[in-house]
């Protein structure tokens, strides 16, 4: 997510992963009984001290996406409060209830445990299937799928109503929608609204993210909305324009993102773009660059973006080799989306940040 993931990948490329006697061993649990906890915080409180980097920080950060997916905490502001604030472990811990309104079901800690110790089966009923053989064709070839009606118009409708609730914006007044707490960014932070929450538990959006995984222990990931106004005068498009959310150290590894349209969206709405089929052609392009050369700086623009216009509740899902990213709005409505993305207990990560 733009600014957030920024964020996390300098500290992935810092390496606050660390050597085994340096942080705490995963089934080592505190008030909340929940495994791996006490090693994040340890960890991210090792490396304020400037230890060194662990050699499996891949299992590592696959695991702490688990956690914190399975505690409905965002990786972002998790550690970025580790970060600035350095708080005592007891104090992170009432931090991690106070975020869950205060309890976390007993039945919701023993599935977090369970993952993290490798015993969480992971195949399962993920219920109807939610895309078709023609849709898995077309992702295959193109690296991303729409899937329509993922959520209900109610859904998208109180989400929707959320986000102008959080902007402190009227849908008819065009000048209520540019002096939000979001700032000059198009992400707004409704990490546990309960509109967010009803998204990220739709079946249709499980089965999808099921089907095209292979596999049922997913977590939802803990993602921010988006409200993409129109530009004017004063307020161009910040971005984030063509980008990725992964390494792109070789090989190149499976991985899912999402967005789920509120309302309708056009392709000069904002909408989000894509180029198309890049993940059959992001190997060989990456070994066509000089070796000098940052491939997050090179014109993706010339890869042949295409904006995906869609209509309320249809969800995109991509693979992330895609370069992708929002649009600036040209029309006269706002892009209003929530960000939506499932992951397995774990994947094949990389260890170096790239």
């Amino acid at each position: 997510m733009g600014n957030a993931r920024c964020f996390v990948a300098g500290i992935r490329g810092m390496g606050y992963h660390l050597p085994m006697s340096s942080i705490m061993p995963g089934d080592e649990v505190g008030s909340l009984g929940v495994c791996h906890l006490k090693r994040l915080w340890s960890g991210v409180m090792s490396a304020r001290a400037a230890s060194a980097q662990r050699s499996d920080a891949r299992d590592e950060w696959t695991a702490d996406n688990t956690l914190l997916s399975g505690l409905e905490l965002g990786l972002h502001e998790t550690l970025r409060y580790l970060y600035e604030e350095a708080p005592s472990f007891d104090r992170f811990e009432q931090w991690v209830l106070e975020k869950n309104g205060g309890a976390i079901a007993p039945g919701r800690i023993a599935r977090i445990n369970a993952a993290l110790s490798g015993t969480l089966p992971e195949h399962g009923h993920a219920g109807e299937p939610a895309l078709t053989a023609d849709d898995l064709v077309f992702f295959e070839e193109h690296g991303y799928v729409v899937l329509h009606d993922a959520v209900s118009p109610e859904v998208c409708g109180a989400a929707e109503r959320a986000i102008w609730d959080f902007i402190g914006g009227r849908p008819d007044r065009p000048d209520t929608w540019y002096s939000g707490p979001q700032g000059r960014s198009i992400w707004v932070p409704l990490l546990r609204h309960s509109a967010a929450r009803a998204i990220r538990t739709s079946p249709r959006i499980f089965a999808a993210f099921a089907q095209l995984w292979g596999r049922t222990d997913l977590w939802p990931t803990i993602d921010q909305a988006g409200f993409n106004p129109p530009e004017r005068p004063g307020w161009g498009f910040p971005g984030p324009r063509l980008h990725w959310d992964m390494s792109l150290a070789l090989p190149i590894q499976f991985g899912l993102q999402g967005i789920l349209y509120l309302t309708g969206t056009g392709a000069n709405q904002g909408a989000f773009t894509c180029v198309p089929g890049f993940h059959r052609q992001i190997e060989n392009w990456l070994r066509s660059l000089p070796p000098d050369a940052d491939p997050r700086r090179q014109d993706l623009l010339r890869l042949g973006p295409v904006p995906l216009a869609g209509r309320a509740g249809d969800l995109i899902i991509w693979h992330h080799a895609l370069p992708h990213g929002s649009s600036p709005n040209l029309a006269s409505r706002p892009r209003i989306v929530q960000y939506v993305a499932l992951r397995p207990s774990t994947w094949a990560g990389t260890a170096i940040w790239k």
